[in-house]
């Protein structure tokens, strides 16, 4: 849930339904380690698109860190707990941690989870719990911080939505214990959408940034779900299977500019967004005889059809006028290229120019459009217009 003050507007009651409701009545967890206890039996409590990897972790600076977890990015994700009200010092401390995680190389990041999974790999159960390699290069690129709170106060919002305005992902999960005849139940609430807090923020390289040129980067996840050969004849790109594979789909905006890469092959597609984001069960694809549901017509890969009637699990597609493609083994793929495992990000890293640079160089079938000093006219789009002003 996103809203205005976490601490004072969103406030949820517990009603039981009965011929004469009755509210449940507020309660306390016991201490900050019961929380602790119970993520760390029921992940989902924090996020379902998430794996944790670590636990009360020494950062070296006389402090520990509650919870990490890694992002089916690749990211890493600093979880503190707090039972009471949030003072914005906990914000403070949260971002003083922060400077440790960015840190992190494979190599401790790989023994922080051998001590939470004593006998599991990372690597390994990685890809089992996402379904895709862990990329080592994109391993803590980025990293993100949550606080969890019983309550924020108006300063803590306040700063934490600066911060977020500005490039640093942090976020905070504000939760409500209540009391039945049965025990204690727990709900809770997002001030900022989790998937957009994280997909908003690609780091890249530590510390390294610079403004975004205006280009998407999106990665088109070849295989059992979905075809790319089918996305090129028919004009798309598509993600599901939860909201971290297909929400940030919703960032495109007709006439956005989007450079495709598949996983494990390269770079495969530049094109232009012609409508926003659509459910697997509402997407029509143009065809000779009329428009057709796209389940229907596509025949190579799931697109997770099981889920969908389920706006959580369903696949989404964003239809895309191709400006160039290729096949998948004739994709492009350099040391140095930028590479992430979001489906869509604003890649804000001096890796992303030298890869769109790179890439126009190597697609020869993309024109990048050119402003004429006439009105502002595109030339890719308005060639005459440019003839009859003596432009180029």
């Amino acid at each position: 849930m996103d809203g205005g003050s976490l601490g004072h507007k969103i406030r949820q009651a517990i009603w039981r339904v009965d011929t004469s409701p009755s509210q449940l009545p507020d309660a306390l967890l016991p201490s900050e380690k019961a929380l602790e206890d119970m993520i760390v039996a029921a992940p989902p409590m924090l996020s379902d698109e998430w794996m944790l990897i670590g636990r009360q972790e020494s950062t070296g600076y006389g402090g520990r860190i509650d919870l990490l977890a890694i992002a089916p990015d690749a990211a890493l994700i600093l979880i503190e707990l707090k039972r009471d009200r949030t003072p914005r010092e906990v914000v403070a401390q949260a971002l003083d941690y922060a400077s440790w995680v960015e840190g992190l190389d494979a190599v401790e990041i790989g023994a922080i989870y051998q001590r939470f999974a004593p006998g599991g790999n990372l690597a390994d159960d990685f890809k089992a719990r996402f379904g895709q390699p862990l990329d080592e290069e994109s391993l803590n690129a980025d990293h993100q911080i949550v606080v969890v709170s019983a309550a924020l106060d108006d300063s803590s919002e306040r700063i934490v939505r600066y911060l977020n305005e500005r490039g640093i992902a942090i976020n905070v999960l504000c939760f409500q214990v209540f009391q039945d005849a049965s025990g204690l139940l727990l709900s809770r609430a997002w001030l900022l959408d989790p998937v957009r807090a994280q997909a908003g923020v690609v780091a890249g390289v530590k510390g390294a940034s610079e403004p975004w040129n205006g280009e998407f980067y999106a990665s088109f996840g070849h295989g059992p779900s979905r075809s790319w050969q089918e996305a090129i004849e028919y004009g798309f790109i598509s993600g599901g299977g939860g909201p971290w594979y297909s929400k940030t789909l919703q960032l495109l905006r007709p006439d956005d500019r989007v450079w495709v890469r598949a996983p494990g092959s390269g770079y495969v597609g530049v094109g232009r967004v012609r409508g926003e984001a659509q459910r697997a069960s509402e997407f029509m694809i143009e065809t000779p005889t009329g428009p057709k549901p796209a389940l229907e017509l596509l025949t190579q890969g799931s697109y997770h059809r099981a889920d969908a009637d389920d706006p959580e699990q369903s696949e989404y597609f964003v239809p895309v006028a191709w400006l160039e493609t290729r096949p998948l083994n004739m994709a492009i793929t350099e040391i140095g290229l930028f590479g992430n495992q979001n489906t869509v990000c604003k890649p804000v890293t001096p890796k992303w120019r030298h890869t769109v640079d790179r890439l126009e160089e190597l697609m020869p079938g993309y024109a990048r459009p050119r402003t004429a000093g006439v009105a502002g006219i595109d030339l890719e789009t308005a060639p005459d217009v440019l003839a009859k002003a003596g432009g180029a």
